[in-house]
């Protein structure tokens, strides 16, 4: 198959890595120098390019501020039979955008993610693959993400939007606090280090991304969520109750087990 990713960031140089010796795959970068290090994949800088390659399916793994607007760029220059895809971790009008498009689509969500995961080792990630789109593009990556021994589950557009809500707005705003509430540690402890490891990473993460998680309207009701749990702590330091405190932490322990 002639494959064309568009980006040769950390996503976009992983998905060459994976699919270039199986398939004919390009990569579509307006910065040349991101395309240094790349092996047996052809480098693209032109539409011109991009044309006379006329890929079978096409992954766009560019940042989310992007991916949208480099759709638009790239679609006229694609054959009519072409499938088009992302990876964007935030999906907010996708479904809309790639019905007015008219081309075949798959939309995915690799959820190892290049900040934390060990890309070498994905038996412990997940991976969501969207039920909506064509059928030969969601058995690609289905087949693909089985193949790296990853979690797959498939949901729609709006289930995945409804998960993407709890499971990166409850991490990311409880990083925001702790971000926002941080001091200059000399000597910090291991759990500290480790949360500002955390932090760090999150905050690497592009603006877009950030924004796009805390205004998916789905996000409110979880924030809300932590308000109320924080309320609930601070009044059981004020009253320093013992009693309240050990049915607390029950509790949450038992949330996480």
């Amino acid at each position: 198959m002639r494959i064309l990713i568009l980006g040769a960031g950390k996503m976009g140089s992983f998905f060459t890595d994976l699919l270039s010796f199986k398939h004919e795959c390009a990569v579509y970068e307006i910065d040349p120098k991101r395309m240094r290090f790349l092996y047996n994949t052809q480098r693209f800088t032109t539409l011109e390019e991009v044309s006379a390659f006329r890929p079978e399916l096409v992954i766009n793994a560019v940042t989310l501020k992007y991916t949208l607007s480099v759709f638009e760029e790239i679609i006229p220059h694609l054959p009519s039979d072409c499938i088009i895809s992302d990876i964007s971790s935030v999906k907010t009008g996708f479904l809309d955008f790639y019905e007015k498009t008219g081309m075949r689509y798959v939309s995915t969500h690799p959820m190892f993610g290049p900040t934390f995961a060990n890309l070498g080792a994905l038996s412990s990630e997940n991976a969501i693959v969207i039920t909506e789109g064509d059928y030969m593009g969601r058995l690609f990556f289905l087949d693909l993400y089985n193949h790296l021994g990853l979690h797959v589950h498939e949901y729609s557009f709006s289930e995945h939007d409804e998960a993407m809500a709890y499971s990166l707005s409850v991490p990311f705003v409880s990083t925001f606090v702790f971000s926002a509430v941080m001091k200059k540690q000399d000597a910090p402890g291991t759990t500290f280090k480790r949360h500002l490891n955390i932090a760090k990473g999150v905050l690497s993460e592009d603006d877009t991304l950030l924004r796009e998680i805390l205004f998916n309207p789905r996000t409110k009701s979880h924030v809300e969520g932590i308000r109320a749990e924080l309320k609930e702590l601070i009044e059981i330091i004020d009253r320093h109750d013992e009693e309240a405190l050990n049915s607390y932490l029950k509790k949450i322990r038992k949330n996480i087990s």
